[in-house]
């Protein structure tokens, strides 16, 4: 199957700290996750803390269902395993890289898999542009969370 690797970047005028606890709780995503507000009734389910934790969602069309897994936590580094459940199976690895950049941080948010051949071509046409605009709208609602 054809694999898939797309990174968007931004740099944020707050410590890698205040930056990593937005991104290391899945709690904190309401305040910067771009698909906040897709469906105002989603149903949330959280369990644990830490490497291990995961969060699960259930929601409208817009919103779909899946989970997401912390597999991996270091200062540096948060890694994800997200699972869509609807409106499509899919099983995706993301990852954050999180590095001091001067007196602020830098974020790389990647989202890494493989695609059916079908998918890889839908994807090219269409889902690449969406995730990157909605990865461009997290990164900016991030920046925004952890500069407030």
């Amino acid at each position: 199957m054809p694999a898939f690797s797309h990174t968007y970047e931004t740099t944020v005028a707050a410590p890698p700290e205040v930056v990593h606890a937005l991104v290391d709780d899945f709690h904190e995503w309401v305040k910067w996750s771009p698909w906040e507000g897709l469906d105002p009734d989603l149903q949330r389910t959280y369990d644990g803390t830490g490497v291990g934790a995961r969060y699960a969602w259930s929601g409208n069309n817009k919103a779909g269902q899946g989970s997401m897994t912390l597999t991996s936590i270091t200062p540096e580094r948060v890694t994800v395993d997200l699972e869509f459940l609807k409106p499509f199976k899919a099983r995706n690895e993301v990852v954050f890289d999180i590095t001091r950049a001067g007196s602020g941080t830098h974020v790389a948010w990647t989202m890494r898999g493989e695609r059916n051949a079908a998918f890889a071509m839908m994807g090219r046409l269409f889902f690449d542009k969406a995730i990157g605009k909605d990865f461009t709208k997290g990164l900016v609602s991030l920046k925004a969370a952890a500069e407030a």
